[in-house]
């Protein structure tokens, strides 16, 4: 299997940004890590390695994202506005820094956004946000407000809230999205979610794709037995829907 690993000075972020890279071709998979995770976690866990048989028949291409979770949502001594704008930086760091990479090196291709536990939020975050770059979006064991406290996840903005805050979380502003040409493009993108029966985020799961639906969009939700935010279940589930 083709690997490669991948270190830029980023200019927004002033830090160094890795990556690794999994295949030579196919629907290029842009691939956020799970909750303060590091890019070589998916190696690690063996997810990776769980998709081997796709990645070197060429049908993907996996791009394993570095995260900024502990200097943005998870830092510690920061007020909750400078969380959420370190958060931006980093998705300015995707958009501009990234993205282009990954159309230089695979032109054309299929762009898929997906991720695990925090990592689904930053898919679908930024799929949402910006539907026009991406063609579907795969969320596992995802929670999508994390300005609201769920069973033993806190509120990570600690009640805190600004229009950068709202326009982040997707369980507040899709129900108000208004904007036709943002809505159709989101409407055209193959949207999946996958949750277990037992995860205390299950019902915000369904949340959002309720909200979804009375937007006219349409998802796919597949809940899986018993509690499924676990490497061993992920393991599973990039194979369905990847």
């Amino acid at each position: 299997m083709n690997r490669e690993y991948i270190r830029w000075y980023s200019p927004v972020l002033q830090k160094n940004m890795e990556m690794l890279i999994f295949g030579y071709g196919g629907a290029a998979v842009l691939f956020f890590p799970a909750r303060m995770g590091r890019f070589y976690d998916y190696e690690n866990w063996r997810v990776i390695e769980a998709l081997r048989d796709k990645i070197e028949k060429g049908y993907i291409q996996v791009y394993c994202v570095d995260s900024v979770d502990c200097e943005s949502f998870y830092s510690t001594g920061f007020h909750p506005s400078v969380k959420v704008l370190r958060h931006i930086q980093y998705e300015q760091y995707i958009l501009n820094e990234v993205i282009p990479f990954m159309d230089k090196k695979n032109p054309g291709s299929f762009k898929i956004a997906a991720g695990c536990s925090l990592g689904a939020y930053h898919a679908v975050n930024i799929a949402f946000r910006h539907p026009t770059e991406f063609n579907k979006v795969v969320g596992m064991s995802g929670r999508y407000d994390l300005a609201v406290k769920i069973g033993h996840y806190e509120d990570l903005l600690e009640g805190y809230w600004d229009e950068n805050v709202y326009f982040n979380m997707p369980l507040q502003y899709i129900p108000n999205l208004e904007d036709e040409d943002k809505l159709l493009a989101i409407r055209e993108m193959h949207i999946v979610l996958a949750i277990g029966q037992e995860d205390v985020l299950l019902e915000n799961n369904r949340a959002l794709a309720n909200s979804l639906a009375e937007k006219g969009v349409n998802s796919s939700v597949y809940i899986w037995d018993k509690e499924a935010h676990q490497a061993r279940a992920w393991r599973l589930m990039v194979v369905n829907y990847l």
